[in-house]
């Protein structure tokens, strides 16, 4: 039986901790140029526009960590996507799936974790693999970023591989599947991100920033695929021509939250956070903070 919009919308509210993400990285640790930027991360978080959240601020001890804050009721204190100013990094995406489990442990508490911890991202992620079953379906991306001794980026998602990954140099992009999953609008917006990040070099960091957030508020659908379609089966097919753009745009859920991370040759880090205000589309706050990595 075919599901009207707003019953798939109801459906999606009943798992209020499962909100579509996006996320574009490039990571090279010895850039060639001078210039150029060691670390390159554009995202988007969607999530209905009532989930109580944090705008990005500093906190943790000594108020090292940079971060948004989830403060929905039994979920405070959790984040999908922080860095630390020793360098550690973590983004979550969730895993679009039909159903979820309502006693499963809260996911956004595997980055606020990492942000806090002191083992490396490698020994934490295969750390998490041992609990995954204790999760939904999610993704995880940790990161050491040191000037010192090299940057380090490891992936692991618990509906794939048993063990985590470390990554190679490169870009990637990552949704609600595993990484490098093919749907549409992640291979239209990787291309995206692709053109822009490969001028990054030559462009003054404001221009990198604005080009990035266009990347990240692109509506097109990119349409038919299958692939999203087989995945989230009933759940997502009445949204789906929403759905399928890099920005979510629906009634009450959608796109609220852009985030640029620049990370150059030095260690000098730039977050921007472009956050939606009021529970409207219309309403707009972007906030910058700039530091330098301690590691």
């Amino acid at each position: 039986m075919l599901m009207s919009a707003q019953t798939s919308l109801n459906l999606l509210q009943s798992h209020p901790s499962q909100p579509m993400c996006i996320i574009f990285f490039k990571f090279d640790p010895h850039p060639v140029s001078k210039n150029a930027y060691r670390f390159i991360l554009a995202a988007n978080r969607d999530e209905f526009y009532h989930r109580p959240s944090k705008l990005a601020g500093f906190w943790g001890t000594n108020n090292e960590i940079l971060s948004g804050l989830d403060m929905e009721e039994g979920k405070e204190g959790g984040t999908w996507l922080g860095i630390s100013t020793r360098g550690k990094l973590g983004a979550l995406t969730n895993y679009l799936q039909p159903q979820q489990d309502p006693e499963a442990r809260g996911r956004g508490e595997l980055v606020a974790h990492f942000l806090t911890t002191d083992m490396d991202s490698l020994s934490y992620l295969k750390k998490v693999s041992t609990e995954g079953h204790l999760y939904n379906g999610f993704n995880l991306i940790a990161a050491d970023l040191s000037t010192t001794k090299g940057d380090l980026v490891c992936y692991y998602g618990n509906r794939g591989r048993p063990e985590p990954i470390v990554l190679t140099p490169g870009t990637y992009g990552l949704s609600n599947a595993l990484l490098e999953t093919p749907w549409r609008k992640l291979c239209f917006g990787k291309k995206l991100f692709l053109e822009v990040v490969e001028q990054s070099h030559v462009l003054p960091k404001d221009t990198l920033v604005t080009q990035l957030l266009d990347v990240l508020n692109n509506e097109e659908a990119q349409l038919p695929d299958p692939a999203i379609e087989d995945q989230g089966q009933e759940y997502v097919q009445p949204i789906l021509s929403k759905y399928a753009a890099v920005c979510v745009r629906c009634p009450n859920y959608g796109t609220r939250t852009n985030t640029i991370i620049l990370v150059d040759a030095d260690g000098h880090v730039t977050f921007t956070e472009r956050s939606m205000l009021n529970k409207d589309p219309s309403c707009w706050e972007t906030n910058t903070y700039e530091f330098m990595l301690q590691s």
